[in-house]
């Protein structure tokens, strides 16, 4: 690679890799401002550090792998994982170097939204609520995180379960953690 192409890849302004079979092998150095893994920490690790479950993991890698066999870039919205814990919403990018086979090498590209994806019926206060529950966080830990009553909190959950269709909290936080875009 030559000296200009390897520092555009290095710098480039969203956080980028280059995998093979969903392993990282190049990582640029703006993924440590959005995962919070250095590049170094995260080439030769599966991808799979990056998401919130397996689950996540096995649909949205077979979404994306069928849509880059049918179209040159796919693009989603999903939940990723950085390295602290926090799970956030990005938009990612993958286009693959052999459509035959678009895990045997790809490069993706990723970057932080701001909305909070799959909630925008919410209101910013449950929207807010939204994040801390896909962080595993339990009523009364939100609610001392955000100020207010355990039971406010539980209001909140349910106006959201009923806004996004669901049945109870386990569905709720399936549903925001398996939406993408």
């Amino acid at each position: 690679m030559r000296d200009y192409e390897r520092l555009a890849f290095q710098h480039a302004p969203d956080a980028t890799l280059i995998l093979a079979d969903r392993v990282i092998l190049r990582a640029s150095l703006r993924v440590e401002a959005v995962f919070g893994w250095t590049p170094k920490e995260l080439e030769g690790q599966s991808i799979r550090v990056l998401y919130p479950g397996q689950t996540d993991y096995e649909l949205i890698g077979e979404r994306a792998r069928k849509a880059m066999q049918a179209a040159p870039v796919y693009r989603d919205e999903r939940f990723m994982r950085r390295k602290d814990g926090q799970v956030v919403w990005m938009e990612g990018h993958g286009t693959a170097l052999d459509p035959e086979d678009p895990q045997r090498l790809a490069v993706w590209t990723y970057r932080p939204l701001e909305s909070e994806g799959p909630t925008g019926a919410l209101t910013p206060t449950e929207r807010r609520i939204a994040r801390y529950l896909v962080n595993g966080f339990t009523s009364k830990e939100i609610a001392l995180a955000m100020g207010s009553s355990p039971r406010t909190v539980e209001v909140h959950r349910a106006n959201m379960i009923r806004k996004m269709g669901v049945r109870n909290s386990f569905e709720l936080v399936s549903r925001l953690l398996a939406a993408v875009g």
